[in-house]
């Protein structure tokens, strides 16, 4: 059997590191697959740093579709990958998350009649149309075979939507698998020692879609609510969509020290020690849980309710008084205690591995 594994974007890297690790390690000589890197991200530090970081051999494929408009760039991977399996066709193609590159492989590979389709995190929603990743991921379950799941909430949206439960494997989250693995690995980025920053002493910012970002106003009304209410430092690594809006914010930057884009291990170092985390990405909310790490999310809804109800995340969306209130809960030390949501336990990639074997020998 071969297997196609797509990779595209940043959050991508974190979810199949371990699995192809694990498929590696089985040394199975029936159970075949190739990297197909999209290309969707291109940028050194939102790409290429990961597959040093995490280990993750070369692609076998690289498919260089770039940057472009949601449909552009859906079209590019479409087409680049359809093309691919003309030439070779796999017997399933594997697709993690909910990035554009996952939604344009699953139809390309579903159109190629016999080729099933897995998707690892499938079944998470947030409810939010506006959301692009909304549509990603519910395109590419309406199309998949297999399901491979965190959570019971995604166990259920998945059944609700008349998914059989012989399709659904509830088998934990691949990015913990990833996060615990490396946190022996994790390294000082350098603007600790440039700013002197001490654990516990400093917060996180990342900001990217489109409701923080896109609007300067909006952008520079939360920098300056934080900026007022916080007195420590806070360390807020720019994602190439908010540097543009950035740019042109000349005030309310006081305590706020701007960096480029992390490596994986370099940004988990600094969460990791860090007072807490203000975001508005899903799967960071999923790694402070873990870490037990205080998060404020800035987002109306999320398609991670367990880092909510049972770990250490909460959300503020548009609420500047509510985010005031839970920057002066984490500044004297009142965050909730979280804890760990089942199956986050490191062994996700293990259960995805002993699933695609048995679909191997399914097929013979």
């Amino acid at each position: 059997m071969l297997i196609d594994i797509i990779a595209g974007a940043r959050p991508n890297f974190m979810k199949i590191a371990p699995i192809i690790e694990e498929l590696k390690n089985r040394k199975n000589p029936n159970l075949k697959w190739r990297l197909i890197h999209t290309g969707q991200h291109y940028d050194k530090n939102m790409s290429g740093s990961f597959f040093r970081d995490l280990n993750i051999p070369a692609p076998d494929q690289n498919l260089e579709v770039g940057s472009g408009t949601q449909a552009e760039q859906t079209g590019k991977i479409m087409y680049a990958y359809e093309q691919l399996l003309q030439k070779e066709k796999c017997d399933l193609t594997l697709v993690v998350g909910d990035v554009n590159s996952t939604m344009s492989c699953a139809i390309s590979a579903k159109k190629a009649v016999g080729i099933k389709v897995a998707h690892v995190e499938g079944g998470i929603r947030s409810n939010d149309l506006s959301m692009p990743e909304e549509i990603n991921r519910m395109v590419t379950d309406s199309i998949s075979d297999y399901f491979y799941t965190a959570s019971a909430t995604a166990n259920e949206n998945l059944l609700k939507l008349g998914v059989g439960d012989e399709r659904i494997r509830f088998v934990g989250n691949t990015m913990i698998d990833t996060l615990l693995k490396n946190l022996p690995r994790l390294k000082k980025p350098e603007i600790w020692e440039k700013l002197h920053l001490e654990n516990k002493r400093y917060l996180v910012l990342t900001l990217h879609r489109p409701s923080n970002v896109d609007s300067q106003r909006k952008l520079a009304e939360i920098l300056r609510i934080v900026s007022d209410q916080v007195d420590i430092p806070l360390i807020f690594p720019v994602h190439p969509r908010t540097k543009s809006v950035l740019e042109q914010i000349t005030t309310g930057l006081d305590q706020i020290y701007l960096t480029d884009p992390l490596g994986y291990l370099e940004f988990n170092y600094l969460v990791r020690n860090s007072k807490g985390v203000l975001t508005d990405s899903g799967g960071i909310t999923e790694e402070t849980t873990v870490m037990g790490v205080p998060c404020i999310t800035l987002r109306e809804n999320t398609e991670r309710p367990e880092t909510c109800e049972i770990g250490s995340n909460v959300l503020v969306g548009a609420d500047h008084e509510k985010l005031r209130f839970h920057l002066k809960k984490l500044d004297r030390d009142e965050w909730k205690k979280g804890s760990i949501p089942p199956l986050w336990d490191g062994k996700a990639s293990i259960r995805i591995v002993d699933h695609l074997e048995e679909l191997q020998q399914q097929i013979g």
